[in-house]
C-alpha cells in the first residue's frame, strides 16, 4: 500500500531532508584525496549526534555504518575504510536520517579532485537522469514515468541502468511502497497522487549493467569492473508539481 503524507507529516520530512542535506553538503566539502571513508563516517555520524538525529542505515538488516561509501567501481552499498582516496576517485555517498518519526534518504557522487573526461560525462548524465525523473512526479503521472525518465537519457549516451537495486517509497519506513525501477516504459503502474513522497535514486554505470556483491555481503561492484554513479533525492509529488525534500 502507498502511503500518502499529510501537509503535516510533509514538514516533518522537510526537517529530516534538511539533515541530510546539510550533512551530504558539510561531507562533500571535506572530501580530497588523501581522506579516509572511515573518516567521512565518523563525520556523518558527529553530524546526526549534533543534530539530534538517527543515522538510518547504522544497524539496518545488519549494516554497520553510517554512510554508504561507494569508490569507483562500487555501486551501492559500500563500506568505509582507512584506505586513502586518490586524485581522480569518484565517492558515492548514500545518507539517511530518522528524524521526528520520519526518514529522509539522499545519496551524490562526489568528484575526488579532477575527474577525467569520460568519469565526468557518467557523473554528469547521471545527476542529469535523476533531474529529469523528478520532472515527471507529478499528480496524475505514472508510477513508470519516472522510470522511463531515468533509462532513456542515459542509454543513448552509452551508459547502463543498474537492474538490482530501485527507488523507493519513503515516510514513517524507510523503505516503503511503491519501488521504483530506473528502466522500462512510460505510462505504467500506479498513477501518482499528492501526498505520495518517493526516494528516487539512478544507479548508473559506465560499462555492462550488471554487478556482483562482495564477502562482506554488502558492497555491490559492476561486473566489468567499470566505474558507477548514483544520485537520490527524497521527493514529494504536491499540487504545484515535485518538491524535493533533501536541499539544503
Amino acid at each position: 500500500m502507498i502511503v500518502l503524507k499529510s501537509s503535516l507529516e510533509l514538514e516533518k520530512m522537510r526537517a529530516a531532508g534538511k539533515i541530510v542535506a546539510e550533512t551530504l553538503a558539510l561531507l562533500e566539502s571535506v572530501v580530497r584525496p588523501g581522506v579516509t571513508t572511515a573518516e567521512l563516517d565518523a563525520l556523518a555520524a558527529k553530524e546526526c549526534k549534533r543534530q539530534g538525529a538517527k543515522p538510518a542505515f547504522k544497524g539496518y538488516g545488519g549494516f554497520p555504518y553510517t554512510i554508504c561509501s561507494s569508490p569507483n567501481d562500487r555501486v551501492v552499498h559500500g563500506f568505509a575504510d582507512n584506505k586513502p582516496l586518490q586524485e581522480g576517485d569518484i565517492l558515492s555517498v548514500d545518507f539517511g536520517v530518522f528524524y521526528k518519526g520520519f526518514y529522509g534518504d539522499s545519496a551524490m557522487t562526489f568528484a575526488v579532485g579532477e575527474l577525467d573526461a569520460e568519469t565526468q560525462r557518467l557523473v554528469t548524465v547521471t545527476r542529469e537522469s535523476l533531474e529529469r525523473a523528478i520532472e515527471k512526479a507529478v499528480p496524475n503521472g505514472r508510477l513508470s514515468d519516472i522510470s522511463y525518465a531515468v533509462q532513456s537519457w542515459v542509454e543513448p549516451q552509452g551508459f547502463s541502468v543498474v537492474r538490482e537495486f530501485v527507488g523507493h517509497g519513503i515516510g514513517r519506513n524507510l523503505h516503503e511502497a511503491p519501488q521504483i525501477p530506473n528502466y522500462g516504459q512510460a505510462g505504467q503502474g500506479p498513477r501518482l497522487k499528492t501526498g505520495m513522497t518517493l526516494a528516487i535514486e539512478p544507479m548508473i554505470n559506465a560499462g555492462v549493467p550488471g554487478v556482483k556483491i562482495l564477502e562482506d555481503g554488502w558492497t555491490a561492484v559492476t561486473q566489468d569492473g567499470k566505474r558507477s554513479a548514483h544520485f537520490e533525492h527524497t521527493v514529494a509529488i504536491t499540487d504545484n508539481g515535485p518538491e524535493i525534500l533533501t536541499l539544503v
